[in-house]
């Protein structure tokens, strides 16, 4: 027989630790279903220095964990299971994962997303042997290296100022003249002496035997080609939401971000949608655990007003 929840929430990242923190505290009982660890990507990040209430910042996987024992406090329950299928049955939500059945009249979704890949050839065959989507996991491994770092938004900056710490040199590459990062993220790599800008240009090909030994790229407007030596690639050009599993829910937003209104909750009632899975999410930790107590909140509204409706 399937397990009853007022509440359950896919995902265990900032959003669904905040919407688990609220949830617990207004005594719903509460389930956090991961597939893999508790954090998602935030425990990758080395320095989080814009999460009001650090000054001088803080990493990643301590804010994490106290986010994580706040939410157990107010008894939310955690299972490291996948979700393969949500079915919707009235007001119910029947959740099916790789181990358990479960119901609900509240569903969240906050599974995040996985980094987008390059899709070029030598990408996947040297992944793990150069290629990675993660300098704070693989940084320590290219110390006195040669990088590449592709990308243009905060990742790649961000990510690119850490890897200095290690590699010697850097290059940076960015299909377009201009960077979507922050303003003081641009300033500091423009600033530091280990970094080449190489602009308007896309890679073409990773190149190497056993480990990465250099890219081809083309110029995007001169249409010049060169290849660049390097010991290994970085790549941080976006991701996608992990939503593939819902189609039957949103056929219309298949794998792609889902729409919410102000309340986080999807076009089916009882269902919200918050984090990097969300449509026109910032994709900031501050904004992410913002949604998660809004998406809470609304829960609470929601399923009190199916107990005065006698559903």
């Amino acid at each position: 027989m399937a397990e009853e929840y007022d509440v359950i929430i896919v995902g265990a990242g900032p959003a669904a630790l905040s919407a688990a923190i609220y949830a617990g505290r207004a005594e719903m009982k509460t389930l956090v279903l991961e597939r893999k660890y508790i954090g998602g990507q935030v425990t990758l990040t080395w320095d989080v220095a814009n999460y009001p209430g650090f000054p001088d910042g803080i990493d990643g996987p301590t804010l994490i964990q106290q986010m994580e024992q706040q939410a157990r406090k107010f008894e939310a329950e955690f299972r490291t299971e996948e979700v393969n299928l949500v079915e919707l049955d009235g007001h119910t939500k029947a959740v099916t994962t790789s181990a358990n059945e479960y119901r609900c009249p509240v569903l969240v979704l906050a599974m995040g997303a996985d980094p987008k890949h390059l899709g070029v050839p030598g990408e996947d065959e040297l992944r793990g042997k150069g290629v990675s989507y993660c300098g704070t996991c693989d940084g320590p491994f290219f110390r006195n290296k040669k990088v590449v770092v592709v990308g243009g938004g905060d990742a790649a900056l961000k990510e690119g100022l850490f890897l200095t710490k290690f590699a010697n040199e850097l290059v940076l590459v960015h299909r377009r003249d201009e960077f979507r990062a922050e303003k003081i993220y641009q300033t500091e790599v423009k600033e530091n002496p280990k970094i080449d800008l190489v602009l308007n240009s896309v890679v073409d090909r990773i190149n190497g035997a056993e480990r990465v030994e250099s890219v081809d790229i083309h110029n995007v407007k001169t249409d010049e080609k060169q290849a660049i030596d390097c010991d290994g690639v970085f790549v941080f050009i976006g991701h996608a939401p992990n939503t593939q599993f819902l189609c039957n829910v949103f056929p219309g937003q298949c794998g792609g971000e889902i729409e919410t209104d102000f309340d986080m909750m999807t076009s089916v009632p009882g269902v919200f949608a918050i984090g990097d899975v969300r449509k026109h999410s910032y994709r900031q930790i501050a904004t992410a655990v913002g949604e998660g107590a809004t998406a809470a909140i609304a829960a609470e509204h929601y399923i009190s007003k199916l107990e005065a409706e006698g559903s």
